[in-house]
């Protein structure tokens, strides 16, 4: 098990840094120039040319490329094109928002999808796992961002109990108006995931219900819940795992579109801004942010399978003493 951790993180290293080449190069092959967007329409050579050399766009890519690896082997993410402060202090200022939006969002999704994903596969032939299927089928169909619409247009403009969008200028300094400010964009965020892992969690339990050891333990008198709560949920919970670590990790995929919405100033909104503004280095430190959060979460997913299932952590023994051999 050790060595397979190891192997496993030398893996991720190896992500990380494959990563930050291709979103390097990735974001140098998009058309537009960050001088001439930063410095608009009416400028001369000379100022474009000045701005290059300040910002080192002047430079070759590889240079360029050189000097963004050293700055992060130091933890320095660089200097924003735009507003001239540094990226890692642009980010921070965000968190407040987006963190606690994407994870109570998944905390909500978690408590409302395993229960009614449980109750769809038990309940399957009956009206109640008819429902549920339907209104999750529902859910991943439509569009995130028109739930958002629907749910200011219902809550806010209609009912008015709560805002429509924003959040407070004196941020969780008020944590009354924080709350109730982030309440739409969770259930909104919380309503898209739910849906998909409801049908997930459904799958997972229909499985494990076909199961021998299920229907051994129904003849041996237990009731369905008791022998699907006593012997199936373990068995059950590592695909739901998987997909609950794919949920996690894109939570904050869906910041960029939700806080436009409900216009949140988080990292989705910094986000879409520095790609309009061609604002390289921001761009590139969240990509990256973004996409190890994803890696890492994924390495804990693998982890905790291995540990609710002896199954696997035997399968990855077996392949590394076969190996040896």
């Amino acid at each position: 098990m050790l060595r397979y951790v190891a192997v496993r993180l030398v893996t991720l290293l190896v992500s990380l840094v494959l990563a930050a080449v291709v979103v390097f190069v990735v974001l140098r092959l998009l058309p537009g120039d960050s001088a001439g967007t930063t410095l608009g329409v009416g400028t001369t050579t000379d100022q474009l040319d000045q701005l290059r050399s300040e910002l080192g766009t002047d430079q070759s890519s590889l240079a360029q490329l050189g000097d963004w690896a050293g700055a992060l082997l130091t933890g320095d993410l660089g200097t924003s094109f735009v507003s001239r402060l540094p990226v890692g202090e642009l980010i921070t200022s965000k968190l407040p928002i987006t963190v606690p939006l994407s994870l109570a969002a998944f905390v909500l999704s978690v408590l409302v999808s395993v229960p009614l994903g449980v109750v769809a596969a038990v309940k399957r032939r009956g009206v109640v796992g008819a429902a549920v299927s339907a209104v999750s089928q529902l859910g991943v169909a439509v569009p995130v961002f028109w739930v958002g619409v629907l749910l200011v247009w219902i809550f806010a403009l209609r009912l008015g109990v709560l805002p429509p969008g924003g959040f407070p200028r004196q941020g969780w300094d008020d944590p009354a108006a924080a709350v109730r400010s982030l309440v739409l964009p969770v259930v909104t965020v919380s309503i898209a995931m739910s849906s998909v892992m409801v049908r997930y969690v459904r799958s997972a339990t229909l499985d494990v219900l076909d199961q021998d050891y299920v229907r051994t333990a129904r003849s041996l008198g237990y009731g369905r819940w008791q022998a699907l709560a006593r012997h199936g949920l373990r068995n059950g919970a590592v695909p739901v795992v998987a997909i609950l670590g794919i949920e996690l990790a894109t939570s904050l995929l869906g910041a960029v579109v939700i806080e436009n919405v409900f216009a949140l100033p988080g990292l989705g909104t910094l986000l879409l801004d520095s790609v309009t503004g061609r604002d390289l280095p921001v761009v590139q430190a969240l990509v990256l942010a973004i996409t190890a959060v994803v890696l890492v979460v994924n390495f804990g997913v693998d982890l905790l399978q291995r540990a609710i299932d002896p199954r696997l952590r035997l399968g990855s023994t077996l392949g590394a003493a076969g190996g040896s051999r």
